[in-house]
């Protein structure tokens, strides 16, 4: 990785999921290799004996290619899906459906759910099916059993996803098999955890008890993907440790039109509160099956650089589709050729001014380093948090981490921004990470960097001192 100039350097960091496409070693070292920085395990797919080779081969082709990458265990959420009936039921505008938990649909005439959709929805509430190809309203609910008026024509068939954009599911998404998934991602090397249809900020801090009761060190990602998310953002982005914008079934819980706003404002929000933002679903989707995207593809990815996201991330492309390694490569020249010819930097004035300590102290670093053309920032962090408040001022200034912490390095990278190293405690790591760098030619003689560091090296919180060097 100290190979690697930072002219190659790109800022917008990438997500790849993991499925049968790239299940061995050798095509999980190629992804990381071509630019991956973040490896997503999608729980809704799979068994733990297949994941527990997925994680060794993660950490096996991360250390061979000296270069961290963040594990992220993608929990499946409360399962509201259509459940298994033979062959395709034809629906017309004004019919009448009901919905029954686990129903046999062709002794019942209900349509089975995988999901007791009685318990939680009511009368007047939206229910959208099939990704929102059927959209209906709930007209009774009684007997364990849902009644609902069809709003539109269209076919069902088994196991389509449903979405309740009205529904108020009180805190309960965290799912018996979920907790099973937490346990086992507990004793694994997860550096976060992904929480699917998180309504509230109550959401976010039961699954943070959660995790602390199994003394495990992984974020929380808060995958915003319903309405009610939207409307509790600002709450929801304070209290997570990371966003994703979920784009698929948010374009179906909110108006279509209505996500690429929230797609900035989410993006906007995460840089002001030092919160890292993934833009997820569809970014080349068309490369699940060709081998090149579509123009509006590039364009979307292009779209989330310039907006600042953290990371852009691949679902379908690297999990199922027929190009993994080509849809990485693409990702990445579009991410290297959008930052060296960045049209515009976009600001976020609706945000009001932090006037922290550290946020203080990274203006500072940045303005410095930027005023002296330095080449990068050097940046000692024990928690990630300097790194964090560094990334989300999203300086032109290339930042280097060193940390003492392996996770933290793993942590920070689907950071904007920002490359990690981990080294021992030392008054002096910066400065030795910095020399080092410069024998292993990522810097050259005359080179001008700033360091940042605090005089209790390891301890969190204790960024005080900045300097200039000017490299021999």
């Amino acid at each position: 990785m100290a190979g690697i100039s930072l002219e190659d350097f790109k800022r917008t960091k990438i997500i790849v999921t993991v499925g049968p496409s790239i299940n061995t070693y050798e095509a999980i070292h190629d992804v990381i290799a071509a630019g991956a920085n973040g490896l997503r395990l999608n729980f809704s797919h799979g068994d733990n004996k297949e994941r527990d080779k997925q994680i060794a081969w993660i950490r096996k082709a991360s250390k061979s290619l000296n270069k961290p990458v963040a594990i992220i265990q993608d929990l499946q959420g409360p399962k509201i899906r259509l459940g298994d009936f033979e062959g395709i039921v034809n629906i017309a505008k004004g019919q009448t459906l009901s919905f029954k938990y686990q129903a046999d649909y062709s002794q019942s005439g209900h349509l089975p759910t995988q999901y007791d959709l009685s318990k939680k929805v009511k009368r007047g509430e939206r229910i959208y099916l099939y990704d929102g190809k059927i959209q209906s309203v709930v007209t009774s609910v009684r007997d364990g059993i849902v009644h609902v008026e069809a709003l539109n024509d269209g076919i069902l068939i088994k196991r389509k996803g449903m979405n309740l954009p009205d529904t108020d599911f009180e805190g309960d998404i965290i799912t018996p098999k979920d907790r099973a998934d937490l346990v086992y991602g507990s004793s694994q090397d997860m550096d976060y955890v992904a929480l699917s249809f998180v309504q509230s900020v109550h959401d976010i801090e039961k699954l943070k008890k959660i995790l602390r009761s199994m003394n495990s060190s992984a974020k929380v990602i808060a995958k915003i993907e319903t309405k009610a998310a939207i409307d509790n953002i600002e709450e929801i982005v304070i209290e997570a440790d990371a966003v994703m914008i979920a784009r698929g079934d948010l374009a179906v819980e909110t108006p279509a039109e209505s996500v690429p706003i929230e797609q900035r404002r989410i993006i906007g929000l995460g840089q002001h509160y030092a919160k890292p933002t993934i833009v997820a679903t569809q970014m080349l989707g068309t490369m699940t099956d060709s081998p090149e995207p579509s123009r509006a593809e590039v364009s979307d990815v292009a779209t989330a650089v310039i907006l600042g996201a953290d990371s852009v991330m691949l679902s379908d492309e690297t999990a199922s589709g027929k190009h993994p390694l080509e849809a990485v490569k693409f990702m990445k020249k579009i991410i290297l050729y959008t930052e060296r010819n960045m049209p515009l930097k976009v600001s976020f004035t609706d945000n009001k001014e932090v006037h922290t300590r550290q946020s203080s102290i990274s203006k500072a670093i940045i303005s410095l380093a930027e005023d002296i053309t330095a080449k990068a920032i050097v940046a000692e962090t024990k928690s990630g948090a300097m790194a964090l408040n560094i990334a989300a001022h999203r300086s032109s200034v290339p930042t280097i981490a060193v940390t003492s912490d392996k996770r933290t390095a793993e942590q920070l990278s689907i950071v904007y921004g920002t490359r990690s190293y981990v080294r021992p405690v030392d008054p002096l790591a910066a400065s030795k990470l910095t020399d080092w760098l410069r024998v292993n030619k990522l810097f050259n003689k005359g080179d001008m960097v700033v360091t940042a560091s605090g005089r209790y090296p390891g301890v969190v919180g204790t960024t005080d001192t900045i300097k200039v060097r000017v490299l021999e």
